[in-house]
């Protein structure tokens, strides 16, 4: 007997085709949708699935020189990809790996200069991309639906835990902007070495691109799949609308405000990133919060503020114009809904810097984040009263006594039950992170913080006092 597996609107359908006997098969019922998107399938907290990448000797030095020779390199080398999820495998050829990140982009194997050594392979941690799509475009090359894959090491994060919570966090408190993670296990085969390499547990991230806007379009998200996607990086203040902003067309150039979707149109996009900005700092109170309750999901910004705030994120728009992306639901330049779509929550939950205006992300005031002048939209949001409440009364539900969301025993209980699950896979080949700690980064300004131990410096008790000092 085969157990299929449908949502509820789906079954009265059935029923009637099938006359209400499907064979001997069994219904099981369901109030999800259809996983057509691989959403599901892929990132299952309740698995650890591996990737195994298998490549050619050829096109893996040609990702060794082509970073070599520019280590922001977009360059795609060809690669055949196993996931293994219980007892499911599934073999996918011919799929595109890269490399990605900004600053914590790194050599995936030896020094500069070096090709691959089959012999002595000195393998480092990197991040990657696998696309399955890039250059078959069948359902034949997508991963249950899924196109693309980003996989990132616990880069500065000795709990193996941070991005995986924030993540979890944003989407249980009901922002849905925020991507789906899962742990994995991630090996690379050379083809003619003698061994495959395990390269330790990695974090598989949702990328935000055209795949994601359809899965949230499929949810009746954000009402319009086929709008303007804008990646923001380091210098994004939306304080000027003669910023760097071009788009991406695959050559290794990087902007300011870079167009992920519809760069046939480019300028088109530019002039409603345009009218956004200089409205946003043209525009002042009540004629202000009108233009943003129209262009807006005013609630669902701060209510995603209010999380990045809770976990610490200081390396984002407000305090560090860096680190979002920005998706307007239409390419009409004027008329659209804005969406702040969060990224890279690795450096939180007290890993914190000297950055901006802050030094201690844990106890700096939530109401003053970040730099109002260089960074003004925030700050300008919540100087209209109905916006800030709106924003202070999110933040102390995180406050709350006992409330499940963020209180130190509750956020222990979820980091102990994820570390207790790649606990045994953590040590790999490459002799880096091999173990698992309670602490922030080693160059954090605040070495102190602890996600399980109890006390002053448990960094969930010292963000709750901070909240409960400035917000209420």
């Amino acid at each position: 007997m085969r157990r299929l597996r449908y949502p509820v609107s789906l079954i009265l359908a059935l029923c009637c085709f099938y006359g209400c006997n499907l064979g001997g098969d069994e219904i099981l019922v369901t109030d999800e949708p259809l996983d057509k998107h691989g959403v599901n399938y892929v990132y299952d907290s309740g698995a650890i699935p591996e990737v195994h990448v298998e490549v050619s000797l050829a096109q893996w030095n040609t990702l060794l020189k082509a970073y070599d020779k520019n280590s922001a390199t977009n360059e795609h080398i060809k690669c055949d990809v196993r996931f293994i999820k219980h007892k499911d495998t599934t073999l996918i050829r011919e799929a595109a790996l890269r490399l990605k990140g900004n600053t914590s982009r790194r050599r995936p194997e030896g020094s500069n200069g070096q090709l691959h050594s089959a012999t002595h392979p000195d393998w480092h941690h990197s991040h990657y991309v696998i696309n399955f799509h890039k250059w078959h475009k069948d359902a034949d090359h997508k991963l249950h639906g899924a196109e693309k894959i980003a996989f990132k090491w616990y880069k500065d994060d000795p709990s193996y835990v941070r991005e995986n919570f924030c993540y979890d966090l944003f989407r249980r408190f009901g922002v849905w902007t925020a991507s789906h993670t899962a742990y994995s296990r991630f090996f690379v085969k050379v083809q003619g070495d003698p061994k495959e390499y395990y390269l330790g547990i990695y974090d598989m991230v949702e990328p935000v691109d055209t795949d994601y806007l359809k899965v949230r379009d499929s949810e009746d998200k954000f009402g319009s799949a086929g709008g303007n996607l804008w990646r923001c990086r380091w210098g994004a203040h939306l304080n000027s609308v003669s910023a760097n902003m071009g788009p991406d067309l695959g050559d290794g150039k990087e902007y300011t405000y870079e167009l992920k979707t519809n760069v046939g149109d480019f300028e088109n996009a530019r002039e409603q990133l345009k009218d956004f900005i200089g409205k946003s700092l043209k525009l002042n109170g009540q004629e202000f919060g009108s233009w943003l309750r129209t262009h807006c999901d005013v609630d669902l910004l701060l209510k995603t503020y209010a999380v990045n705030v809770a976990v610490g994120m200081w390396d984002d728009y407000w305090n560090n114009s860096n680190n979002f992306y920005i998706y307007f639901n239409s390419t009409d330049p004027q008329s659209y809904k804005f969406f702040f779509i969060p990224y890279d929550y690795d450096n939180t939950l007290g890993t914190t810097s000297w950055c901006g205006v802050q030094s201690d992300a844990g106890r700096h005031d939530p109401l003053n984040w970040g730099d109002s002048k260089q960074n003004p939209l925030i700050n300008k949001i919540l100087q209209i009263d109905d916006f800030k409440q709106i924003y202070k009364r999110y933040l102390m539900e995180f406050a709350s006594d006992g409330n499940a969301f963020f209180s130190p025993s509750a956020c222990a209980d979820r980091i102990r039950t994820w570390q207790n699950m790649i606990k045994l896979f953590v040590p790999n080949d490459t002799g880096e992170d091999m173990t698992i700690s309670d602490n922030p980064a080693s160059w954090s300004s605040h070495p102190e913080y602890r996600l399980l131990e109890m006390g002053k410096d448990n960094y969930f008790t010292a963000k709750i006092n901070s909240i409960k000092q400035y917000c209420k």
